[in-house]
């Protein structure tokens, strides 16, 4: 299709992967803010609050590669509404909870209509677009979900200290029922003629049983489980090698620079997922920030990455990957060491704010140029799957650090309701979260070097990735290319 995006087609689309990806976007960045008061009203403890942000990322990690390959067999529009009306259902669900086990088993069940429609969008957008508008069209729905994950946070405080918690997750509702029947009407269906094959559907729920084995283990310190998760994930690892049609193509892996960036990945998003649980209770448990302050406290980050992050892709394209990649992770974990400052009765301009803004300014340099590589790390024929591989390592590395990082700290199941255990708790893990992005830090400056090339994409330079890295499209062929060359292939 060339659809130009000045028609009013084509600003139909781009409302429409906006409304779906916001949905998302919006639980990612709220459901932190909430857990204390989650924990109060559900008489949750601290593992059942874990469980309440890992439920969705553990659906969502293992099932995300799957959502993409749906989506080009069976049609993107299909499976992205089909993933909206499940995304809203079971936050319906969430929202009208009776107790924490139903709580998490919905959040669970979120995470599925998450793995459909993330992929979705983006794949509509490449999709629909003439190849001339692309890039403005995948600027805009980045854009706007940089926007969406800054406000996040501050609307997610506002409706937890105004109608409750429970409206975090109500919020999806209307936002779905506009979403679909735009979505059914506006937007065209697309499929990919050239998809085929079967669907790895037991190598995804392999990979999705092994991480939910491990975290169990990390937040239940039951040693047999992780055990049981790591021998499935060998028995995955085998099943993926073997199989003609991989969820998981370990061949890709055979890029060393490839490798090089997700285990940066995975240090960086595992510092940042723990980082970002355990401070939005520490601001109201401890320092008596009430919900929406905390929501606004954690502002600063996201606003310096939607403001800068186009300079710093540009900045990674002069200079290459190498130095972003080390520098930006020794700024993020300088930022999480001067969280130790902020305890009871903490000033927010003295001891908050400067925290933030070195963190902030540390994923600013950091999270474009990671994607870029990512993609040049690869032939332009796999820099779909790459990009899904990407985003499904970092949303399992914060899922195991949501998981690890209490125990590691010695959070007892209560601490939380006591400011003194949980401040203790605090100051032991901002060090931990800190050591990992060192760690991510080194293997950079050992491992990564400038790739062949580290195309600009739209989406590399303007977005807020602060839960994972977007989902990037396949870079355009080059003018001539005669290898039938797909611009809209999706993860998977």
């Amino acid at each position: 299709m060339d659809i130009r995006l000045a028609s009013a087609t084509g600003r139909w689309i781009v409302l429409t992967t906006v409304l779906g990806s916001s949905m998302a976007m919006l639980d990612s960045t709220v459901v932190n803010v909430a857990l204390p008061h989650i924990g109060e009203d559900l008489d949750a403890d601290l593992a059942q609050l874990q469980w309440t942000v890992n439920a969705y990322m553990l659906t969502l990690a293992g099932l995300i590669l799957l959502g993409g390959a749906l989506g080009d067999r069976y049609g993107r529009r299909r499976v992205f509404l089909v993933g909206v009306v499940w995304f809203a259902l079971a936050s319906l669900a969430c929202g009208l909870a009776p107790n924490a086990g139903v709580l998490i088993v919905a959040r669970a069940l979120q995470g599925v209509g998450g793995a459909l429609l993330t992929p979705g969008s983006l794949a509509l957008i490449q999709a629909s677009f003439h190849p001339d508008d692309r890039a403005r069209a995948v600027g805009l729905w980045s854009g706007f979900g940089g926007v969406g994950a800054a406000v996040g946070p501050f609307v997610g405080g506002w409706l937890v200290d105004g109608p409750g918690w429970r409206w975090v997750f109500l919020l999806n509702v209307p936002l779905a029922a506009l979403c679909v029947p735009v979505a059914m009407r506006r937007v065209p269906e697309s499929k990919d003629p050239a998809a085929h094959g079967r669907f790895d559907v037991l190598g995804a729920a392999l990979g999705a049983l092994s991480l939910a084995l491990v975290t169990y283990a990390l937040i239940d310190g039951s040693w047999w489980t992780g055990v049981a998760g790591v021998l499935t994930g060998a028995v995955f690892v085998r099943l993926e090698q073997r199989r003609k049609d991989p969820m998981l193509p370990v061949s890709i892996f055979r890029s060393r620079l490839f490798t090089a960036v997700n285990l940066v990945t995975v240090c960086v998003y595992a510092g940042f997922s723990g980082f970002f649980f355990l401070t939005a209770l520490q601001l109201q448990v401890v320092s008596g920030y009430s919900a929406l302050a905390a929501g606004t406290a954690l502002l600063p980050t996201t606003v310096l990455m939607l403001l800068l992050s186009a300079e710093a892709g540009q900045l990674g394209e002069r200079i290459g990957p190498r130095i972003p990649l080390t520098v930006g992770p020794l700024l993020c974990a300088a930022g999480m060491l001067l969280m130790l400052r902020v305890g009871p009765d903490a000033a927010y301009a003295a001891d908050v704010l400067p925290a933030l803004l070195v963190l902030g300014l540390g994923m600013v340099i950091l999270v474009a140029p990671l994607t870029a590589t990512v993609l040049a790390s690869v032939d332009t024929a796999r820099a779909g799957i790459a990009s899904g591989v990407n985003n499904a390592a970092a949303r399992a590395a914060g899922l195991l650090a949501v998981a690890a990082l209490p125990m590691l700290a010695g959070m007892g199941p209560e601490a939380y309701r006591i400011p003194e255990q949980f401040a203790a708790a605090f100051a032991r893990a901002m060090p931990l979260c800190a050591l990992i992005l060192v760690v991510g830090a080194v293997l950079a400056w050992a491992m990564v070097r400038r790739p062949a090339e580290v195309p600009g994409h739209a989406a590399c330079r303007v977005h807020c990735g602060v839960g994972a890295p977007p989902l990037e499209p396949v870079p355009e062929p080059v003018r001539g290319d005669t290898g039938g060359g797909r611009t809209d292939r999706r993860p998977g």
